[in-house]
């Protein structure tokens, strides 16, 4: 999501983006995927009570990732993530590396050089390959407006063709 920073297990990816911390490559996508799994009960209890949940980043972020370091397979990195509630959308918002590179703040944490962006874009394209999620991509070069609006339509229009449907699991 991005992590939620304010738990433990958020505290400690917090120090380990921040380069305060280093931790194993297996513990910190392990400890990404419980900071997922802490927030299931919150999302699960808004959903089931009609609740439109959005998040920044989830599961599929995590598995890019960390299956951009190389010595990690897909597979593996989706495994601790099995049974996440699945979500109805996926946008990708698409940037081409460069012009991530000149938002404000890049370079500032962990995984942000523009070489490694892009190995993780390669793994992003791999996982929308999986025709069982409903991906999206957005061209992100918009103005905020443009892009706020395109993104507002297209959930609009997946909450009303899924409101009435159960909630499924992630990679199950």
């Amino acid at each position: 999501f991005p992590a939620d920073r304010t738990t433990e297990i958020g505290q400690l990816i917090s120090s380990y983006l921040g380069r305060e911390k280093n931790l194993e490559d297996h513990t910190i996508h392990l400890l990404f995927s419980a900071n997922r799994w802490e927030h299931v009960p919150m999302m699960k209890e808004k959903l089931q009570q009609g609740i439109t949940v959005v998040l920044d980043r989830y599961a599929f972020s995590g598995v890019a990732f960390t299956s951009a370091k190389g010595n990690f397979g897909l597979d593996w990195c989706k495994q601790p993530d099995v049974g996440l509630p699945k979500p109805d959308l996926i946008l990708f918002l698409q940037l081409n590396p460069e012009a991530a590179a000149e938002r404000g703040n890049f370079g500032q944490e962990r995984y942000e050089t523009s070489s490694f962006q892009e190995k993780v874009l390669q793994c992003f394209y791999c996982l929308m390959e999986d025709k069982t999620l409903n991906w999206k991509t957005v061209d992100a070069s918009k103005s905020i407006e443009d892009l706020h609006r395109e993104i507002k339509s297209i959930a609009k229009e997946t909450m009303q063709e899924v409101q009435n449907k159960p909630l499924g699991e992630l990679w199950k």
